[in-house]
C-alpha cells in the first residue's frame, strides 16, 4: 500500500480532524499486507494513529485507520454508546468495541451500519440511517445526513479541502509521516 493511497483516502484522519477512515486495498500476499501495515503503524503510532485490517473479502482487505483518543471520546458520547449498547457492544473499552465490529463484519451478511460511529459520524445521522433504512436524508456527502445538514456540509467541504491539500503536498514529495499531526 502506497503512502499516496493512504493520503488519498485518509487525509482528514492523518491530520487529526476526523476520528477515522476506511478504505479497501489489495495486497500481493498476506505477508505483504502484514509488512505494509506494520511499517505504517511503526511510522504513525507516535502521532496517535493506528491502522488495522477489519476484514478480508474477495481478495481485498478493509483497512481502518483511526485515532484511538478521538474514537474513545466519540464512543463515550451518550447517544453513540446507546446505539452501540442496543447492538450488543460493550462501550467501556474501544478494543472490545473494535473486536465486536470486526466479528460482525466477518460473520454477518449485511454491513453493520453502526460503523459510522467508528468513523466519527454524528450519532443522529447514524441512527437516522439505521431507522430510515437509508431513505429520506437531508443531504449526502461522506455520509447520509439526517440531522444538521449545514454543519455536515461544512464538514464535507473541510474534508475535501484537506484531502486536496494533502494530496498536493505528497505529489511534491512530502511524506505521510510529516503530514501526520500528533494527537
Amino acid at each position: 500500500m502506497s503512502e499516496e493511497m493512504l493520503v488519498k483516502y485518509c487525509s482528514p484522519t492523518i491530520v487529526g480532524i476526523k476520528t477515522a477512515n476506511l478504505f479497501t486495498c489489495r495486497f500481493e500476499s498476506k505477508a505483504d499486507e502484514h509488512h505494509s501495515l506494520n511499517k505504517l503503524n511503526r511510522l504513525l503510532s507516535s502521532k496517535g494513529l493506528r491502522i488495522i485490517p477489519l476484514r478480508h473479502h474477495k481478495g481485498a482487505t478493509l483497512i481502518y485507520i483511526y485515532r484511538p483518543s478521538l474514537l474513545k471520546k466519540d464512543l463515550k458520547n451518550k447517544a453513540a454508546s446507546g446505539i452501540l449498547k442496543d447492538m450488543g457492544y460493550t462501550c467501556d473499552n474501544i478494543n472490545k468495541c473494535l473486536t465486536r465490529l470486526m466479528k460482525k463484519l466477518r460473520t454477518e451478511e449485511s454491513f453493520p451500519h453502526e460503523i459510522g460511529l467508528f468513523l466519527g459520524y454524528p450519532p443522529e445521522d447514524v441512527e437516522g440511517f439505521i431507522h430510515n433504512k437509508a431513505e429520506g436524508c437531508k443531504c449526502v456527502g461522506c455520509w447520509k445526513v439526517y440531522g444538521d445538514a449545514e454543519k455536515a456540509q461544512n464538514t464535507f467541504d473541510k474534508y475535501k479541502k484537506c484531502t486536496e491539500i494533502c494530496c498536493s503536498l505528497v505529489a511534491k514529495g512530502c511524506s505521510v509521516e510529516k503530514l501526520a499531526v500528533c494527537g
